[in-house]
């Protein structure tokens, strides 16, 4: 495979589930979405693996749940790595991708050294938002994880009583004759909620979190330890790699397990900031505050963190008290896709 090439598995992100196990699953896999993602900014290199493993989260999550607008994970960290954002958009019609988008926050003249050595105490957070006149969601855990995988493994357990587990694998490629570029590669397990009692107390995870085992009983228990036998010999090239399609992947690793597959859903790096955002959230400002923004320029300048898009806007149509309205302005469409 040469660089350009599209697999028809690249950004996107496989429904499967073992019926022997009553246990779900996702296979996903990332190439144009971290580039996408990437790109954007000048990260080092322990900050791009967080970012990129914490994309491949919010694909594995966002296609797990019945979502109708937008998952938020979250890591907020005393580390010199401050936060990584992400946002799952859900497709807006049938047949279309869903979107992702993340950055970090972090201080460049300390970070070093292996991607989680750079995130200190903090937390993990899910959010849900399924739109206008729905109440959001938000549970967190805390980041006492040797990884970002398990601090999503123990958001689960602990805050859902649904036992996961992540197998991922991500970093730079480079195809012969060409430059390197990220890819990344998961799967994800999860037990079918029915079988997940609730259980209060603490459990018998790092720091007293609810674990897998504390979640099943016996026999369903025997079930997860076997699926998760089979997941971990999967090879790094089987997940990143070019020449494993997701369906003989699964085949591969669980055969016994009688995998069920269903419609594959596309994923693609994609921003919602536009110039009626940013308007939108100056509006609660006054003229006064908006003021004490503009430049010297005499402009207001804006960026979007996510996608790097620059808005150059006039105060005099800024704020709650504007006296002029915008002129043209944008049709509130999102300015990257």
């Amino acid at each position: 495979m040469t660089l350009g090439t599209k697999l028809a598995w690249d950004d996107t992100v496989l429904p499967f589930q073992l019926d022997r196990s009553d246990i779900r699953g996702r296979v996903a896999r990332l190439d144009g979405v971290l580039d996408g993602i990437l790109k954007q900014h000048d990260y080092p290199a322990p900050v791009e693996a967080l970012v990129a493993e914490m994309a491949l989260l919010t694909a594995l999550i966002g296609q797990t749940m019945k979502l109708r607008w937008k998952l938020s994970l979250q890591v907020q960290s005393k580390g010199p790595v401050r936060m990584i954002a992400t946002d799952f958009y859900a497709p807006e019609k049938e047949g279309e991708p869903a979107r992702i988008r993340a950055y970090a926050s972090f201080d460049r003249d300390r970070v070093g050294g292996a991607p989680m050595e750079n995130v200190g105490e903090g937390y993990f957070a899910i959010m849900i938002d399924q739109g206008q006149g729905m109440q959001p969601y938000q549970g967190i855990t805390p980041l006492i994880t040797t990884t970002l995988s398990e601090a999503a493994e123990a958001y689960f357990a602990q805050s859902e009583q649904l036992p996961t587990r992540f197998q991922l694998k991500f970093g730079r490629s480079t195809e012969k004759g060409g430059q390197e570029h990220w890819r990344a590669g998961g799967i994800m397990l999860q037990h079918m909620p029915k079988a997940s009692p609730h259980v209060s107390g603490s459990g018998s995870g790092e720091g007293g979190l609810l674990a897998a085992g504390d979640l099943l009983g016996d026999d369903e228990g025997e079930d997860w330890n076997r699926a998760n036998f089979h997941l971990d010999t999967v090879e790094e090239m089987e997940l990143i790699g070019p020449s494993l399609p997701p369906t003989d992947l699964l085949v591969r690793l669980f055969h016994e397990e009688t995998p069920r597959v269903f419609d594959t859903q596309p994923v693609r790096f994609g921003c919602t900031c536009s110039e009626d955002r940013v308007r939108q959230s100056l509006s609660i400002y006054s003229a006064k505050d908006i003021q004490k923004m503009t430049t010297d320029e005499g402009v207001v300048t804006a960026d979007c963190q996510f996608c790097g898009a620059h808005y150059v806007l006039d105060p005099a149509t800024l704020g709650f008290d504007a006296p002029e309205a915008p002129q043209g302005g944008s049709d509130g469409n999102d300015t990257s896709a």
